[in-house]
């Protein structure tokens, strides 16, 4: 029987955590991302928009699309509403996630399943996985690949990393580690070889 791995890619802000999964996918792996689910739980058309309004207001919805910049405004400058929006995502997202490992089990295509998902820890679902890699970066290149891409500021970097547990203690957690730090042909280094040990086990 075809053993179908299921792998978290998990880690910091900003470290490389969707290169890293793009390289997985070249070596012939089923990719799922979770920041992608939340996007489709944003949509016009998700079966949770009447709670969506609900917590965060009918003004997130504009021209039906979703305003992201209103969204984090709301939910990092308030505890309360960043825990009710996680408590109310988060068993969408991992319904979603064993929902197509199921559909992909089945086509006996694929031997390794990766799913990138920032707060694997932070939502205490380690256990769903048999490999976890955690992805870090030295801090500084993060806050800067951050601002270049978002276009967010230094502050808000910070802000955001206080809802995350340090990358040190996720790294320590995980079974393999990817430090980004350096070229892209170093990084796909890393995914070759941890690519080759998780088929061989």
């Amino acid at each position: 029987m075809l053993i179908l791995r299921k792998i978290a890619v998990t880690g910091g802000l900003s470290c490389g955590k969707t290169t890293v999964c793009q390289l997985f996918q070249k070596k012939g792996a089923y990719i799922v991302n979770a920041d992608a689910i939340v996007h489709q739980l944003f949509s016009p058309q998700s079966p949770i928009k009447k709670q969506l309004i609900e917590l965060l207001g009918e003004e997130i919805f504009q021209d039906a699309q979703v305003d992201t910049a209103k969204v984090a405004a709301k939910v990092f400058s308030n505890k309360e509403i960043l825990a009710a929006l996680e408590a109310l995502l988060h068993p969408k997202v991992i319904e979603e996630i064993e929902k197509q490992y199921n559909q992909v089990q089945k086509r006996k295509e694929y031997t390794v399943f990766i799913v990138e998902i920032p707060l694997l820890y932070e939502i205490k679902k380690a256990h769903l996985f048999d490999t976890i890699i955690a992805v870090i970066s030295d801090p500084k290149i993060a806050k800067k690949r951050f601002k270049e891409k978002t276009k967010y500021s230094a502050e808000e970097f910070e802000k955001r990393m206080t809802h995350q547990l340090p990358t040190s203690e996720k790294s320590a957690r995980a079974d393999f580690t990817i430090e980004n730090n350096g070229s892209y042909a170093e990084l796909e280094s890393q995914v070759i070889s941890i690519y080759q040990q998780i088929t061989q086990e």
